[in-house]
């Protein structure tokens, strides 16, 4: 018998280490890169503390299993599991945190800080510091209640700004949280991404509707596509855009040296501009081309500070790099909620920023026109109401949309530019409804 059980014994530990070794150990490197880039952003540009980011931003299933250790001389985090797959996140001013390589490879372009812009002290907001909020009792009522009661953690937002008419009408924060810090805005940095490329088409730099000549793709069936195809991820690329597991999407963020080359590696899966694919690789490919723009790595790293940040005085964003130096625009960008309610104001306003177009005219209008296989919730590195995915919102509505809820809504027909950027999106916060709720105040304001 105690043979018999220790035979049991030793097929349950084979069967134990062989599920880490197997299953778990191999997503280890992913797990620690999260960790460690989270808290690496959340503490250097969010100026948050650890607890606060490991019991909120790194509270994600085996995630929070990481051991975490600041080092505030050297600013960077070490992250590991167990004791094990070490992986190490740097802050660079200017640059944000980048992810070291699996082999310690250190970061190019390492000590380069953007040209920043600072604001006037005698314009209202959005184009200077003085303060522009002119408060709407209806509309801070509907905003009160897009928050958690004292002791609950099911909404979990932590900050709302709406503008009507260029003014600050209603605004809050969590605890904890205030106007003056850079928040994570995930996948809203894709339509960053959609402003760089338009100011490119300003310049007359690229034509969105030729090829993108890459000379990997000049003898084969992906020669055709186009930035155009691109911006509405419609290319036709293989790609799987999966967190909860080893997927492309995983491996570009925490593994991969140079974001921009495994939707780039990636064959044909769908015909060209006929079927859509949610796709965080397709976003860094166009970063990835972007950098051909330039003679320089540090005009490049310039170029979206220089052109779009200092002009709409967005002065704390940050878009973050990985190792090889080029822009990580499906993910990481951060700003506070009131420079992230300014880029929304810039697609409001058709691309015309105080006076100077910044984005080409009728830039806007293709933004919003819905991609080819997208059921009208898609356009160019924007989401679209006009399939009717929130029901209670306008149809022209369009919006930047982030993981956990982070989001800025660009409601033309009223006017509106909505930030809410917390730590659950739907259907846990129902967006639909507040959005809902902020339009018939307004309107019952201006009766």
């Amino acid at each position: 018998m105690k043979k018999i059980l220790g035979y049991i014994s030793l097929f349950l530990v084979v069967i134990v280490v062989g599920v880490f070794f197997f299953v778990f150990y191999p997503k280890t490197p992913i797990i620690t890169g999260f960790a460690a880039h989270s808290v690496c952003s959340c503490h250097f540009i969010g100026h948050r503390d650890q607890a606060s980011v490991e019991q909120n931003d790194n509270d994600i299933d085996v995630i929070s299993q990481a051991k975490n250790s600041i080092d505030e001389a050297n600013q960077s985090v070490v992250s590991s599991i167990f004791g094990l797959r070490k992986r190490k996140a740097i802050y660079r001013k200017g640059l944000g945190c980048v992810l070291l390589g699996l082999d310690g490879a250190f970061p190019a372009n390492n000590d380069f800080v953007p040209t920043r812009s600072t604001l006037s002290d005698t314009l209202l907001w959005p184009y200077g510091k003085k303060e522009n909020v002119h408060l709407d009792e209806n509309v801070q009522t509907v905003v009160n209640q897009a928050f958690d009661a004292k002791g609950e953690q099911v909404k979990k937002t932590r900050a709302i700004v709406v503008v009507h008419k260029g003014k600050i009408i209603a605004e809050q924060y969590a605890p904890g949280f205030d106007k003056e810090m850079p928040l994570l805005g995930w996948s809203m940095s894709k339509s960053l991404v959609n402003a760089l490329y338009g100011i490119l088409s300003l310049d007359g730099q690229v034509d969105i509707h030729k090829a993108v000549g890459l000379k990997d793709w000049a003898d084969d069936e992906r020669a055709p596509i186009t930035y155009h195809n691109l911006l509405q991820m419609n290319s036709g690329l293989e790609w799987a855009e999966d967190y909860g597991s080893i997927s492309d999407a995983t491996k570009m963020l925490f593994e991969a040296e140079d974001v921009s080359m495994v939707q780039r590696q990636k064959p044909l899966a769908f015909p060209i501009g006929e079927h859509w694919v949610y796709s965080s690789g397709t976003t860094n490919l166009l970063c990835g081309l972007l950098q051909k723009q330039f003679d320089t790595p540090e005009a490049y790293l310039d170029f979206p500070y220089k052109r779009l940040f200092n002009k709409l005085g967005m002065t704390s964003m940050v878009l973050e790099t990985d190792l090889s130096g080029c822009f990580i625009g499906s993910s990481y960008g951060w700003a506070t909620p009131r420079d992230w309610a300014k880029f929304g104001l810039l697609y409001l306003n058709d691309g015309v920023w105080n006076g100077e177009r910044i984005l080409p005219q009728g830039w806007v209008k293709y933004t919003a026109m819905p991609a080819k296989g997208s059921d009208g919730d898609y356009g160019a590195q924007f989401w679209l109401n006009v399939g009717g995915e929130y029901p209670k919102s306008p149809k022209d509505m369009f919006y930047c949309d982030g993981y956990q809820g982070q989001y800025v809504y660009i409601l033309p027909s009223q006017d509106l530019v909505i930030v809410r950027m917390g730590l659950a999106g739907y259907p846990v916060f129902d967006a639909d409804t507040m959005i809902d709720g902020i339009v018939r105040a307004v309107g019952k304001s201006n009766k």
